[in-house]
């Protein structure tokens, strides 16, 4: 089964009459239980397809379903869990309180047991009743993935889950990341870093100004360009002035 289908997706953003297209016509399929990035300079469209997908922005042609169920409808929602790109502050919230606020926007009353299961997986439980506002963007961005994964969706949408962390967290991500897909969980990743996507993702879409110039398993990709990484086929492509950064 398909648990995301993009077809002939349109993204354009108007500002003192001008129109940006910010995704042009882009069309993919993700199978379920695969791990599927999207990678791209900045401005290549990739958050903009994360924000239509949660419907926090309008497309102006296209379609999105997730499971069948059309992008931004109920069904869908529940589906999904989403890590935005921002690190977003809670005021004078505590960890746990955030946690069961958002399982009860779900529908999920007594949810404990599973915010402590992903407080002890993400080593946050000593953070438990930290206030929000005192914690570190690490910490923040650990909170988010246990925040996207209390309604148990069958779909994540990483973006860009490891920017501006340090290397060991980034390691826990990666290794989290890897389990759930292993346990047959969706995820769509967008990232900057190339060995992020080389490492995770069984395929790649690389993105500029809008566009898709290559979708294939990510060793079909460097094999058919030369190359042993998904660095050195990403830096072939600006080479060529395909992409451009």
């Amino acid at each position: 089964m398909m648990a995301l289908e993009i077809k002939n997706l349109l993204i354009t953003y108007s500002h003192k009459n001008q129109t940006t297209t910010a995704v042009d016509h882009v069309s993919f399929s993700i199978p379920e239980g695969e791990f599927f990035g999207l990678i791209g300079p900045n401005g290549a469209g990739k958050t903009s397809i994360i924000s239509a997908i949660t419907s926090l922005v309008s497309h102006q042609a296209g379609e999105i379903s997730v499971f069948g169920h059309h992008a931004g409808s109920v069904e869908a929602k529940r589906l999904v869990g989403y890590v935005p790109q921002g690190l977003v502050g809670y005021g004078f919230f505590n960890v746990n309180e955030i946690l069961q606020f958002t399982s009860g926007y779900f529908g999920i009353k007594n949810n404990q047991k599973k915010i402590d299961e992903l407080l002890e997986r993400l080593q946050l439980t000593s953070y438990k009743y930290k206030l929000v506002s005192q914690l570190s963007g690490g910490l923040k961005r650990r909170m988010l993935i246990a925040k996207s994964l209390l309604h148990s969706p069958k779909i994540l949408l990483l973006d860009e889950p490891s920017a501006g962390v340090d290397v060991e967290l980034r390691t826990i991500l990666w290794n989290f990341a890897t389990e759930l897909n292993d346990s047959g969980m969706t995820i769509l990743l967008t990232t900057h870093y190339l060995e992020e996507a080389d490492r995770l993702c069984k395929r790649v879409a690389i993105m500029n100004k809008g566009k898709i110039l290559a979708l294939d398993k990510t060793d079909r990709i460097k094999t058919q360009m030369g190359y042993s990484t998904l660095e050195e086929a990403f830096l072939k492509l600006i080479k060529q002035g395909a992409l451009s950064v």
